[in-house]
């Protein structure tokens, strides 16, 4: 059986579209865990109103996106454990096409290509689109250096904690996901391949999950935050890969260069926004001032 957990928070419009694509799957030996985190919308009612057996509905106060889906894997009694967020969708083969590749790789955690779609459900399918480029971008780093880990030190190409399928061993070893609001499933991702190297398989040639971009969450204070959480998962997972003794000077390295990117910023600002010069009688002043210090002696 496969347990598919859904953390769901005000997502009116797109959770039916969720919870449907779980319980159409052509594979049907499943339970669907739907835990409400304390939306304020008619969220709870559209995935309470579904008839089937398989469906179990859970309501708690708001806790955030992370500690919902810990919960989820608490609950889930499945040989395997799929995540979906709730303004995602799944292909219907996807939970079967992944357990056949788990079944013939080995894999303790699979993932997937993705298709961009928008709050309407449209395609994201130009290739200068921004998410494009930026997606691509990683995948072809992964295609030329042909590893895993480092490719991910490059860019999330996940993209999403919606792209998990793990088995529920691999749960148990790799524990709960981290307290980081906006990147718990990087620093998941990082995690499930230390702890089971050569066992994190990438199926680059399916797209069997659409992956929901909201217009607006790629700027503001959350766009500050999740880099800032980028640079920690990074640093993390860079050193954790390195021997012991190295990884004290590998540190120090990586805050110089962050200090000097700043500093850079600095200097170029500097340089392209000079300071005006002083007028006459700020001028005037401070060769006053100088006068005066020369004749006191000080």
């Amino acid at each position: 059986m496969i347990s598919v957990i859904i953390p769901a928070y005000n997502h009116e419009k797109f959770i039916g579209k969720a919870v449907e694509s779980v319980l159409d799957q052509t594979y049907r030996d499943i339970e669907l865990l739907v835990i409400d985190d304390g939306s304020t919308d008619n969220t709870g009612s559209i995935a309470k109103g579904y008839d089937d057996s398989r469906l179990t509905y859970l309501y708690q106060e708001n806790q955030d996106a992370f500690n919902t889906i810990n919960r989820g894997l608490d609950l889930a009694s499945g040989e395997y454990i799929a995540i979906l967020n709730s303004d995602d969708i799944y292909t219907l083969d996807r939970l079967d096409r992944l357990v056949q590749a788990q079944k013939q790789t080995g894999a303790q955690c699979l993932f997937t290509d993705v298709v961009p779609i928008s709050d309407d459900g449209d395609e994201f399918d130009d290739p200068g689109f921004g998410w494009n480029i930026w997606h691509q971008k990683n995948r072809n780093f992964y295609f030329s250096c042909g590893d895993l880990y480092t490719a991910f030190l490059k860019g999330n190409f996940l993209v999403t904690t919606s792209n998990f399928f793990m088995t529920a061993e691999a749960v148990r070893k790799t524990g709960h996901f981290c307290s980081l609001r906006y990147l718990h499933d990087y620093d998941y991702i990082f995690r499930m391949m230390l702890a089971h190297p050569q066992q994190v398989h990438y199926l680059d040639n399916d797209k069997l999950l659409y992956y929901r971009i909201h217009p607006g969450n790629t700027l503001g204070k959350g766009a500050i935050i999740g880099r800032e959480q980028d640079q920690q998962v990074i640093r993390k997972y860079t050193l954790a890969r390195l021997p012991e003794e190295t990884q004290k000077i590998a540190d120090a390295g990586l805050d110089r260069l962050i200090e000097l990117e700043h500093e850079l910023l600095e200097v170029r600002s500097a340089m392209e926004n000079p300071a005006p010069a002083p007028g006459l009688k700020a001028q005037s002043t401070m060769l006053f001032k100088s006068i005066i210090k020369r004749i006191s002696g000080n």
